[in-house]
């Protein structure tokens, strides 16, 4: 019980870390419609100054710097994507591995795990959860955040698979 506590606990310390890290994007400036009245002006004897124009050249626009936007499912997220995707089969194989072996999974109860089909369904969940935050991430303009979230589950699932591979089978007859 004490070591599946310090392994949340430690779990728990990364996760915090990796996430202070992580800054969000703001959001792009909002450009001013140009379909809007503009603000009123002082009152003064003075004429505005686009008033006393005649000639009928076009108003010249502020050269806006458009903010750099890349499509959600693009090469770098598909890649991303596929790693979380190989990294939550590896957990699953390493997760059965480590039952086979007699272990108790530390964080679902053994009846999930020996129920491979329902197994296999949180595992492909996962995954669709953690594409679907990252596409909540993208609509937001956190893109950041879009490919932290899949580049950290990803680590996370490795390392999980790591572990499981690493843990010592007990000896039998004690």
């Amino acid at each position: 019980m004490r070591k599946r506590l310090r392994l949340a606990i430690a779990g728990g310390i990364f996760l915090l870390l990796a996430v202070s890290a992580v800054h969000a994007q703001q959001p792009p400036e909002e450009t001013k419609d140009s379909s809007l009245p503009a603000a009123p002006k002082p009152a003064d004897s003075s004429t505005p100054a686009d008033q006393t124009k005649t000639t009928t050249a076009p108003a010249k626009t502020p050269a806006t710097i458009a903010p750099v936007q890349h499509r959600f499912w693009d090469r770098e997220n598909d890649w991303l994507f596929a790693a979380v995707g190989a990294g939550r089969a590896l957990d699953y194989a390493s997760t059965l591995n480590l039952r086979h072996r007699g272990i108790d999974e530390a964080f679902l109860t053994n009846s999930i795990v020996d129920n491979h089909p329902l197994f296999a369904g949180i595992e492909v969940a996962a995954t669709a959860a953690s594409v679907g935050v990252s596409y909540i991430f993208h609509r937001t303009h956190h893109h950041r955040l879009e490919r932290w979230t899949s580049a950290i589950h990803a680590g996370i699932a490795v390392g999980g698979a790591i572990r499981n591979y690493n843990l010592k089978s007990p000896q039998p007859g004690t």
